[in-house]
């Protein structure tokens, strides 16, 4: 019997690196890992995501998204036929984002994001103190890996102004209910994990690991 390919997207500006203690029966599964593009100008996120799925070598492969990357393989699976969509810390349509993501889209107000800030998020590691904080910015700087401004702009304006206003019910979504980028009040729907955060990929990844064969393999 032949393998079934399952394909994982990061989140935004997030390098493949995050699902490194992702490990599925090789005997079963075979994952392969997209990344991030810088995307052109002007480029929509439905027109990016041809562009991604140019990376997908398969026909109905698994695809799973973390974050940025559950709403894009969402726009991937309209231009090819998946097996299964299964998006982890992340929205299936625009009605679950926060309120504040709303009145963001409203104001505008995401065009105001010290993007450059973000870019140079080490640079606050000479000025952190405590232990948390320390530990935090070395995730940053192992884990993000995009750290261009277009594309950091680009990104954050494609979640805001995600059009998708309804649930697509074969999306499987599978969310922690301690996220504080998505808090589940605003989710509909999904697999709890229980004390996880919108980085369990990290740190929740037996809980995955676990899980995932039989989410993906259920019927």
């Amino acid at each position: 019997m032949s393998k079934i390919p399952v394909y994982f997207m990061p989140g935004l500006a997030a390098s493949p690196a995050i699902f490194e203690r992702i490990k599925l029966d090789e005997s079963v599964f075979e994952t392969y890992l997209l990344e991030w593009e810088i995307p052109k100008p002007k480029e929509s996120l439905s027109d990016y995501a041809v562009r991604i799925a140019k990376n997908i070598k398969h026909e109905n492969p698994v695809l799973i998204g973390v974050s940025f990357g559950g709403i894009l393989v969402q726009e991937i699976s309209k231009h090819i036929k998946a097996h299964k969509v299964i998006i982890i810390s992340s929205v299936r349509s625009n009605v679950e984002f926060p309120r504040r993501m709303k009145i963001g889209k409203t104001t505008k107000a995401y065009k105001l994001i010290p993007m450059k800030l973000i870019l140079n998020i080490e640079n606050l590691a000479k000025y952190s103190f405590g232990e948390k904080v320390n530990k935090r910015i070395k995730l940053y700087e192992k884990f993000l890996a995009v750290r261009d401004l277009n594309y950091l702009q680009w990104a954050v304006e494609s979640v805001i102004l995600w059009d998708r206003n309804k649930v697509d019910d074969n999306v499987i979504h599978i969310h922690g209910d301690q996220d504080d980028v998505f808090p589940i009040k605003y989710i509909d729907k999904c697999i709890v994990v229980k004390g996880g955060t919108h980085i369990m990929i990290l740190n929740k990844y037996k809980w995955l690991n676990e899980n995932l064969p039989s989410i993906i393999l259920e019927d």
